[in-house]
């Protein structure tokens, strides 16, 4: 495990003892890790092991099994727990006493694919990819075949309880967030892992509502594809990649990395200043401090 500084303007990301803490091994495929700031913990799942993880200090422990093959993870504005569910191709809710309900499952009367990553803007919205890892096999969720013959990125209004199309225009949309104004959207596009010349790139799109416009790529990512990946403040990129986590301008120089030597899936800035980087990669999930910190838990500070 090694950090690489590839612009000297941004080695005050790392002290110089900075070092990469391995804090769980069992999972078979660990992702969508969310900080909870209320428990001091994070919940991470275990997708091909249809579970769910709550790690703190002290260890940890088992949130949830199964879990309906849980994939990502986010947390709404009142602080509760939103899921994509893979088993059941749905967005599920946890409210604060624990009680589980979905909260959308489907698109003008068509079922989801297997909702995969879901990130929630400051106004409420949810916004969550819904690509078909879940449904081509029994590995992840329940082999079926597609009700809407495509895979876009969706935005939940609950206002109006009502799910829209943001956009139709990716092949294979993975992870998303926002920047800190939240004006631009990012989004893993990572169609490379089923066609041959496909796509592993971070692309960005304008918001305009819950509408999504003008499509530009960010960087290609290498080695791997992007999958999860979280912005400091700053709008820092943190991006997955095949064996660690790159760490990108938001015009896309990359400018540092995380080898973890295991494929990455996702990651989050969480802890009390938001300046821990926890990740998950393979069966694993890490830590790295850093001299930054996130927004996204803001509001629950």
């Amino acid at each position: 495990m090694t950090i690489n500084i590839y612009d000297s303007a941004y080695a005050y990301l790392f002290d110089q003892n900075t070092s990469v803490e391995c804090l769980f091994t069992d999972a078979v495929w660990a992702e969508g890790p969310v900080w909870l700031p209320d428990e001091s913990a994070v919940i991470f799942s275990d997708v091909k092991g249809n579970k769910m993880f709550k790690w703190h200090e002290k260890g940890t422990e088992i949130f949830r099994s199964p879990s309906d093959f849980a994939n990502g993870n986010a947390l709404w504005t009142d602080g509760s727990l939103l899921t994509c569910q893979h088993g059941s191709r749905s967005l599920s809710h946890t409210d604060k006493q624990g009680k589980v309900s979905t909260l959308v499952d489907h698109y003008d009367g068509r079922r989801f694919n297997s909702p995969n990553d879901l990130v929630v803007k400051s106004d409420g919205t949810v916004w969550f990819t819904d690509p078909p890892y879940g449904i081509l096999s029994n590995d992840e969720g329940y082999q079926a075949a597609s009700e809407i013959i495509g895979c876009y990125i969706y935005c939940y209004c609950p206002q109006q309880n009502q799910t829209k199309l943001a956009t139709f225009n990716t092949m294979r949309p993975n992870g998303l967030f926002f920047s800190p104004d939240e004006k631009t959207l990012y989004v893993a596009d990572m169609s490379g892992v089923e066609f041959s010349d496909g796509l592993h790139h971070l692309v960005a799109f304008d918001v305009n509502g819950c509408q999504l416009s003008n499509r530009r790529t960010i960087c290609e990512i290498n080695p791997g594809i992007p999958d999860g990946f979280c912005v400091d403040q700053h709008g820092l990129i943190y991006c997955s990649c095949a064996d660690g986590v790159l760490i990108i301008t938001p015009q896309g120089k990359i400018v540092a990395k995380i080898t973890l030597g295991k494929t990455t899936s996702n990651c989050t800035l969480g802890g009390k200043a938001q300046n821990q980087l926890f990740i998950t990669a393979d069966n694993c999930l890490f830590r790295v401090r850093l001299n930054t910190k996130g927004f996204q838990y803001n509001a629950f500070d």
